[in-house]
């Protein structure tokens, strides 16, 4: 099965080659490490876990990397603001983005470089870049990129040709050469500022040169190209991606990535999400509210590439969708997969090989409950179709990350720690009343339960409740 993706750079649909026959290298640009995560960074890592996941299906062995930038102004400004060192304060960043990643089901990647393990590799590479004349130093010290040496500045995202539309994202710096030149080392300017002594004079690296050199480091490519795709937000293509892209062809002669693959954008009721207009919506914050998977599921019913606006409402109708395949998963409990239906295993990979066609994907997992269901009603018997049945979930979990979990303790959500200590509590008294043949005192705790909304079934391995 050939996979195809939508190529950003090439702005058409294109027939995936790898590199290396059989083998995949991706590489995601993470997160600056001075806040929590937002659901941006939430939507991003999901659509790349997507791929990944596709990629390993049809047999590729994948390498996925994605850095941390834990040295930037953003973070040496909340270090003003704190009594943590560098370390301290990225680390637990970090780790947080971490754990809410792992809370909606994005696998941890292969390789997870952070900037300020990098800087011999950056300062090598500007180095490079320096005695070949594609940069050039300031009176202040910075170190720049001269963007009108590289004849190709501007082909990533077609976007330096408007000026107008440019400038907004361009430094102005006395001394640069042209308004696109960007900075690839910033010198020390006073003793707030965090530097690194090496190749380079005492300073740090600019922001678009770690993602080259972490690259050039970790991955061999060929020829040709560093690694088989590149992937991030839409708002990185330029100037991010661009200045990448130019850097490393101007300092390995030969380009970053075969393939470009960008998600869209984030809104919260129609505005693109953005901290200047207040409205970041933190990833924390969803999941104190809402369970991982459901926001996971939610996110990725949207194409990847298009922008997602978040609401309650569609949030709301995801749970109710998610709760189908929930329900077949209650309706099979107990039993044991067998090997998924081999037609719909091939039109579910069919669908996220068509570039991560994920509403396809989810419109044919609709449509297996669905049959699934209507055959059970006439069959409720057909112990091959259930064996079948789960090992259709199974995949699912495997290819999409969702259905992966206790299909009766899906269904606690929204209960608090209080209740579900009384609902467990009035179980055991049940259950207690049955062994001693009280099917009286059985049958009101039954209804007492019924009363207060829950729903229980008894099964081989003890008493399961349910929200109703």
């Amino acid at each position: 099965m050939k996979f195809k993706l939508y190529d950003s750079v090439k702005k058409e649909k294109l027939d995936f080659t790898p590199i290396k026959e059989g083998e995949v290298s991706i590489y995601i640009c993470g997160p600056t490490v001075y806040d929590d995560a937002h659901l941006g960074h939430a939507r991003s890592a999901l659509s790349f876990d997507l791929l990944r996941r596709t990629l390993k299906e049809l047999n590729f062995k994948v390498t996925l990397a994605k850095n941390f930038t834990d040295i930037d102004d953003k973070i040496i400004n909340k270090l003003k603001k704190s009594n943590q060192t560098l370390q301290e304060l990225t680390e637990y960043y970090i780790n947080r983005y971490l754990c809410d990643m792992d809370s909606i089901g994005v696998q941890r990647a292969d390789i997870e470089p952070k900037a300020t393990e990098h800087i011999e590799a950056m300062e090598s590479m500007i180095d490079t870049l320096l005695k070949s004349g594609y940069a050039y130093k300031l009176d202040n010290g910075d170190i720049y990129f001269d963007s009108t040496k590289d004849s190709k500045y501007g082909s990533i995202s077609n976007m330096v040709i408007d000026e107008d539309a440019t400038q907004s994202r361009l430094e102005n710096i006395d001394g640069k050469k042209d308004p696109k030149d960007f900075a690839l080392w910033k010198s020390c300017k006073g003793d707030e500022d965090i530097c690194f002594d090496g190749l380079m004079p005492s300073g740090r690296p600019g922001w678009h040169i770690e993602c080259s050199a972490m690259i050039a480091k970790h991955f061999n490519g060929d020829d040709n190209y560093c690694i088989d795709i590149h992937c991030g937000g839409a708002d990185l293509l330029f100037p991010h991606h661009e200045n990448e892209a130019a850097q490393t062809r101007c300092s390995l002669n030969k380009e970053i990535a075969k393939y470009w693959m960008h998600n869209g954008f984030v809104q919260i009721d129609g505005e693109k999400m953005s901290k200047s207009l207040g409205n970041s919506f933190f990833l924390k914050d969803a999941l104190k509210i809402y369970d991982g998977e459901l926001l996971r599921f939610y996110l990725i019913t949207i194409h990847y590439r298009n922008d997602f606006n978040f609401n309650e409402e569609d949030l709301h109708a995801s749970k109710k969708r998610l709760d189908k395949l929930y329900r077949l998963k209650k309706r099979l409990y107990g039993g044991k997969a067998s090997k998924p239906n081999s037609n719909f295993k091939n039109e579910l990979l069919e669908a996220m090989s068509d570039d991560l066609n994920s509403s396809k994907a989810f419109a044919i997992v609709d449509e297996m409950i669905s049959n699934i269901n209507e055959t059970l009603d006439k069959e409720p018997k057909n112990r091959a179709l259930k064996q079948e049945a789960l090992a259709n979930i199974e995949f699912i979990g495997s290819l999409l990350g969702v259905g992966c979990k206790d299909a009766i303790e899906w269904f606690q959500q929204g209960v608090s720690k209080e209740d579900k200590e009384k609902i467990e509590t009035l179980i055991a008294k049940r259950d207690s009343a049955k062994n001693k043949r009280d099917f009286e005192l059985a049958d009101s705790i039954r209804d007492e339960l019924k009363s207060m909304g829950i729903t229980i079934m008894d099964t081989a391995d003890g008493t399961k409740w349910e929200k109703l």
